[in-house]
This record gives C-alpha cells, sequence and structure tokens, in this order.
C-alpha cells in the first residue's frame, strides 16, 4: 500500500499543471471573496504585452483625476527602449482589482494565471509612485513566458495629480519649472511602511488566486521589484519567509535613519548642480566634487546634455520634496528650500520627527529568504554606496551573530549576493542618450534564474561580483567584491 501511494504522488510530480488546471474566473473571484473590489477578470488570449488589452490605457479608471493612474507610461519607466522578447503566446486569466481592506481606497492588485502553469508565483514591487502594471515589459513577460503565475501592486497608493505652488502638499517638478504635482502618498493616511504591508499583501492574495485557479498553491513564490519595489523586495525576504522565498531586487532603495541616506544626498546635488551649469560642466569645479562627495557617480557630458542634467530635470528636487513633506512635514519645502534641507540640523530641531519616520520603514538587513540585489555603478538618482552597498553591509553585520562556522560560510536558506554592473544606471532608457551607459534587465532576469536553481536546486549563487561591460553573471569572476570604478569609458 506505501509504494503505491508513493508511486501515485511521483506520478502526480510529473503530470503538467496545465492538466489539472480548469481556470475560470468565476472560481478565482469566488476564492477572493470580500477581499478585492471592483474586480474584473476575463480569459486573455494572450498575457503578454503584445496583447494590447494585457496593460490598460493610461487614465483609464473613471473618476480619477489624469496622471493618478498611468500604466502604459509605468511599464515604459524601468525597461529599455527594446523590452522583453515575446516569443510566444501565453493564454490564461488576468484580474484587477482593488484591495479590498485599504481605508483610502487605492490600493491595486493584478494577478496573471497562465493556463501552462510552471507551480510557481512571482510577486513584483512598483517603483516610484507607479502602478501595478510597472513591471509588465521588466518581469512579466519575463516569467508568464517560463509558465510562471505573476501578480503585483501599487504600494497601496495612486501615482500623482497637477497642482499649484499654493497647495501645501505640491512640488516642483524641477527647480526652473513652473509645474507643481501632488503626490498621493503625501497625502494624510499614506505612510511609507504601507508599502511593505502590501508587498505581503499581494504575495497572501495571489497564493489564494492560485490555489483557486490550479486547485493547488503555488510550490515557490518569489519577490522581484526595482527602485522602490526593490525596497519592498528586500522587506518580503525580512518579513515575511512565510509568503515568499526569495528575491531578487534591482537598484532597490536603501531606507536608514542614519546618515548618508536619501534625504541627505539629494539636497546635496539640489544645492550644487546650478555652480556646476554656470561652470560649463566643468568636471574639475568646486561644485561637481561636492556632488561626488554627496556620494553620486561623475557625470556623462553628451553635447548639450549630460547624466546629471537629465536627472536635475526629472528626479533631484522633486523626489527630495516628496520625501521630505512625508517625512519631516515641518520643514517650509520652499520657504528654506530643498537645496538648503540638512538631515543632520533637523535631527535637534524639536518639531521635526524625521528620524524616527525613516526608522519606522528602515531596512533590516535580516534577511531570511535568499536575496540577489543588481545595482549600476553609475546610478545618479541613488548612489550605489549609500544604497546598494549600504544594504549588502547591513546583510553583512545583521548575518555575522548567525555564522555558526569559523569560515563564515552562506547559510543557503539566506544567501545573499550583490551583482554590481559595470556603468549600470538607474533608468535603462538613459543608454539612448549615454551610449557609455550598460542595461541592468538582462542581469536581473539572470539573476531571477540563478536564485530560482539556489532555492529549488540548491545550486549555490555565484559570488558577489563587478559584471564588466558588455559581460555576465560568473561563476568565478575576474572582479569579485565591488567595481573598483564606478565609470569605465
Amino acid at each position: 500500500m506505501f509504494l503505491r501511494i508513493c508511486g501515485a504522488a511521483a506520478l502526480l510530480l510529473v503530470i503538467p499543471f496545465s492538466a489539472h488546471a480548469r481556470l475560470n474566473c468565476e472560481d478565482v473571484k469566488a476564492a477572493f471573496g470580500d477581499q478585492l473590489a471592483d474586480v474584473t477578470c476575463f480569459a486573455s488570449a494572450d498575457l503578454t504585452t503584445k496583447n494590447p488589452a494585457t496593460t490598460p490605457a493610461n487614465n483609464s479608471i473613471a473618476g480619477l483625476p489624469p496622471f493618478a493612474f498611468t500604466p502604459q507610461t509605468d511599464r515604459a519607466v524601468i525597461s529599455p527602449a527594446t523590452p522583453t522578447p515575446v516569443t510566444k503566446m501565453v493564454p490564461g486569466l488576468q484580474i484587477q482589482a482593488r484591495i479590498a481592506s485599504d481605508p483610502k481606497g487605492e490600493a491595486r492588485f493584478l494577478l496573471r494565471l497562465p493556463n501552462d502553469w510552471n507551480g510557481r508565483l512571482v510577486v513584483a514591487g512598483a517603483s516610484g509612485t507607479r502602478s501595478e502594471f510597472n513591471g509588465d515589459f521588466a518581469w512579466s513577460d519575463y516569467v508568464v513566458q517560463k509558465g510562471y503565475a505573476y501578480a503585483s501592486q501599487n504600494k497601496g497608493v495612486l501615482n500623482l495629480q497637477f497642482s499649484t505652488a499654493a497647495d501645501p502638499l505640491a512640488c516642483r517638478l524641477n527647480p526652473a519649472s513652473s509645474l507643481f504635482v501632488r503626490f498621493y502618498d503625501n497625502e494624510e493616511g499614506q505612510p511609507f511602511t504601507r508599502w511593505t504591508q502590501f508587498m505581503v499583501k499581494a504575495g497572501q492574495l495571489a497564493r489564494e488566486g492560485a490555489k483557486a485557479g490550479y486547485g493547488q498553491p503555488p510550490r515557490y513564490t518569489y519577490a522581484v521589484g526595482t527602485s522602490n519595489g526593490g525596497y519592498q523586495v528586500r522587506r518580503a525576504v525580512e518579513l515575511a519567509p512565510d509568503v515568499f522565498d526569495g528575491g531578487v531586487d534591482w537598484e532597490g532603495t536603501f531606507v536608514d535613519e542614519h546618515a548618508p541616506n536619501l534625504l541627505t544626498d539629494l539636497p546635496a546635488a539640489v544645492l550644487n548642480f546650478p555652480d556646476y551649469v554656470a561652470s560649463g560642466l566643468n568636471a574639475n569645479s568646486t561644485a561637481a566634487k561636492n556632488i561626488m562627495a554627496a556620494g553620486y557617480p561623475p557625470d556623462i557630458v553628451a553635447g548639450a546634455t549630460s547624466l546629471w542634467t537629465t536627472n536635475s530635470n526629472s528626479f533631484w528636487e522633486v523626489t527630495a520634496c516628496q520625501w521630505q513633506k512625508r517625512l519631516d512635514p515641518t520643514y517650509s519645502t520652499y520657504g528654506g528650500g530643498v537645496a538648503n534641507y540638512n538631515y543632520i540640523r533637523r535631527l535637534s530641531v524639536s518639531e521635526s520627527e524625521v528620524s524616527a519616520a525613516l526608522a519606522a520603514f528602515a531596512t533590516s538587513g535580516d534577511i531570511r529568504r535568499p536575496l540577489i540585489t543588481v545595482a549600476g555603478t553609475m546610478d545618479a538618482l541613488l548612489p550605489i554606496d549609500h544604497h546598494a552597498r549600504a544594504y549588502a553591509r547591513k546583510v553583512a553585520a545583521a548575518a555575522k551573530p548567525q555564522r555558526n562556522n569559523d569560515r563564515g560560510e552562506d547559510d543557503a536558506r539566506t544567501a545573499y549576493r550583490l551583482y554590481e554592473i559595470q556603468n549600470g544606471n538607474h533608468l535603462e532608457t538613459n543608454q539612448l542618450l549615454f551610449s557609455q551607459l550598460e542595461l541592468i534587465q538582462p542581469h536581473a532576469q539572470k539573476s531571477f534564474d540563478l536564485l530560482v536553481e539556489q532555492v529549488e536546486n540548491g545550486r549555490k549563487l555565484p559570488p558577489s561580483q563587478c559584471v564588466p561591460r558588455g559581460g555576465a553573471i560568473a561563476e568565478a569572476p575576474a572582479q569579485p567584491g565591488h567595481c573598483a570604478s564606478l565609470f569605465v569609458p
């Protein structure tokens, strides 16, 4: 009898999941019960972005102002101009909804269930203030073609709406702009602590949805994400090992109440950039040296523009404003000036609670599942030494008391690697302007495959390393550890 039962169990393992699956919207919706609201579920002939129905149009949710919901824009933010190749159609179910438990009514959830399922689930974080469709090019297209179910969320918050300088929560797009925007995550009831909650909630919901669709829960669940979504991945493997089996964070945001951090770095860049422009973009100017002293990589000048210029125009001031208004709202953003914001000085100001606000959602480094960080040396928004390397240092510090051998070897359950991409940048599309930059997406996707091999088959991860220009993650790297230079021409 025992042999007969074991034989039957073994047979089940080799039968494709699609043979058991009878994907049906009504069954999946019933399984969610009242956990989701405003549910849209449809059978899709193709879950990849080759199908126009896969990613909704911008501003397609009735009742929201323009730019609150921008899925078409969002999917192109983190992916290169030539995104993940799509070589086949992937039929299945797509579910889009609000998470009903969110008192703000903004938390959104996405689930894709391919007919030909491999028994596994990928849950994506969202960068910036982007929607649940942020990873469609970079992550969803990659994994659904391999048979993974795919889920995502929006950190519980919508994007932004245009406002005016009179709005106390509004941020200027850049120092030269007259346009102001109001980020939803600066509004009441939107602390950044929610980012972790909704990453974990999405994992739990997606597991329930997969079980309803396929008759069994996923055998493995992986977290992936970029920028603020990478932060979500880190927190997922720190706090929810019962949900996630491992993660890949791509350019994740490092959060810590101790300097340096984002609120020490960005104001320094904003302060010195005008003098750098006045110097004629002189790399030897005092202003350039001050920006690099704040952690930033060297500038790349191409004709009339430069890498720092693109970041000043799109990110530096507006991101500093967004974070300051959320974390230190008693500071006068434009009265005191974004450029003059001094985090260290603010720690001694009685009405400021900025340190506690950062500490409330800080990353600990105490990972409880395998994690790979992939980051570029030329990240001019989240400088590598203050973000990717800073997190690696936290992981190392948290791991020291747990080592139970003299050689300091990995615990396979909590293996960590940092793969530095020489000349990689925060935005893939910047390569169109600056040919010296390298794409990170192929290395992030390769890291995902390496993570799966480690988790499911026990294959040791390649060591932390500098991936040279035009190179690949190697078992025996020529440059183990950190890249020697942030920029290689």
